[in-house]
């Protein structure tokens, strides 16, 4: 008999790629569960990457909040529910409890369950669920997905984070290229230049040429003057999520800042460096079985001797 389940996390890049290890803990305890994602369309792409996703349903909050009363908007809207409405579902997990996602969760047919009063960054959605869960705010965020599909489903989930993509990593060369990630989404988050150059040299020094990732034309323009005048050393044109993914599963190392592709290269088993500035590391760490090094703090940005010892570290032959 299958169990029909309903995964509402919407958002955003990092925090869908943390919630993959909570999908691989279900499919596990419950070898009969049918799992559809409600995801923003601009992220569509990372549910349909792991096998335990059945359908993938895509929501335009991002879209729709600019011209919400719009005819389009309210047609996508109405045709959202008609979608979600047509599954009786044995269980719905609404994995990030924000107002936004709540009226999502409350559309479809099947006990709903969310975190509690305590647990959710915005209390009053804990109120819409049938069954609420105690996750503690302070533990990491694969950590919290795990535990509260964990509670919703009754099984105890145990030992490093499996995130389901192997259908990327297994088909992969490893090529010498380190991938770079020097933006994000606050200026606050960014690293010096020169530090940045100190790493890049001794990147080129190993013999690995340098692939810097930008999302629009102000990362871009960032990237070409961290590189300008050095060989080997390109700035990728915009891509979709998946050839990103698998530029990033083919690279010897990634360095980034505090970003979701950051993560997602550790979540491809590739030897990654994240810089922490305008976070902190506790909430967000990268977690791999790679090698995964996550400097910094809210405040305190880690020097560059700091991150070439941690580069070092992950070229050390294994």
């Amino acid at each position: 008999m299958t169990t029909k389940i309903l995964i509402v996390r919407t958002s955003s890049l990092g925090d869908l790629v943390h919630m993959l290890p909570a999908i691989t803990d279900i499919a596990t305890h419950i070898p009969d569960a049918q799992i559809d994602w409600v995801v923003e369309e601009s992220f569509a792409q990372i549910p349909q990457w792991h096998p335990a996703v059945n359908n993938v349903i895509t929501v335009a909050h991002r879209r729709w909040r600019k011209n919400w009363w719009s005819a389009q908007s309210r047609a996508e809207r109405s045709a959202l529910k008609k979608r979600i409405r047509e599954t009786q579902y044995d269980l719905v997990l609404d994995m990030q409890a924000l107002l936004k996602t709540v009226w999502i969760t409350r559309m479809a047919r099947g006990k709903k369950h969310g975190l509690d009063w305590k647990s959710a960054r915005e209390p009053l959605a804990s109120l819409f669920f049938d069954v609420k869960h105690r996750v503690e705010f302070w533990q990491p965020a694969i950590t919290r997905q795990r535990l509260l599909a964990s509670l919703a489903f009754g099984y105890k989930y145990s030992g490093l984070p499996d995130y389901g993509l192997q259908s990327i990593t297994n088909s992969i060369n490893i090529e010498p290229v380190a991938m770079i990630m020097p933006s994000a989404s606050r200026d606050d988050k960014l690293w010096p230049v020169a530090s940045w150059h100190r790493v890049f040299d001794a990147l080129q020094e190993r013999g690995l040429g340098l692939r810097l990732l930008a999302g629009n034309p102000t990362e871009t323009e960032r990237a070409e003057q961290l590189i300008a005048g050095r060989e080997n050393a390109v700035v990728l044109p915009r891509m979709g999520l998946t050839e990103v993914a698998h530029e990033l599963a083919k690279a010897t190392i990634m360095v980034g800042l505090d970003s979701g592709l950051t993560h997602l290269s550790a979540a491809l088993e590739r030897p990654t460096i994240g810089i922490y500035k305008a976070s902190t590391p506790v909430r967000t760490p990268l977690v791999s079985t790679a090698y995964t090094a996550s400097l910094g703090e809210r405040g305190r940005e880690p020097s560059a001797e700091m991150v070439l010892s941690a580069v070092q570290q992950a070229l050390m032959p294994s």
